[in-house]
């Protein structure tokens, strides 16, 4: 491929990239609204953990599982000050 094809490339996997992105936003919104009413804390500490440790071990590089676990941080917090529902 030449520059202008992994330019393309790139592009659709970002496209990509943010439609999952807002689907799994959409699926943390309704985990909070269903711990809402159970009267379940927003934040569970061990819920994260388990997430960035899912996300470490589904990484098959070439990231390096510290780079994986500080996107996910950033994926995690990154609800406009909302608090954590997963």
């Amino acid at each position: 491929m030449n520059l202008a094809e992994w330019r393309r490339r790139i592009d659709e996997i970002d496209r990509k990239l943010v439609e999952l992105l807002n689907e799994r936003s959409r699926c943390a919104l309704e985990i909070g609204k269903l711990k809402q009413a159970a009267n379940i804390p927003l934040y569970q500490p061990e819920r994260e953990n388990e997430v960035l440790a899912n996300a470490e071990n589904n990484n098959s590089g070439p990231l390096t599982d510290a780079a994986i676990r500080r996107l996910f941080e950033r994926i995690i917090d990154g609800r406009d000050g909302k608090e954590r529902n997963e």
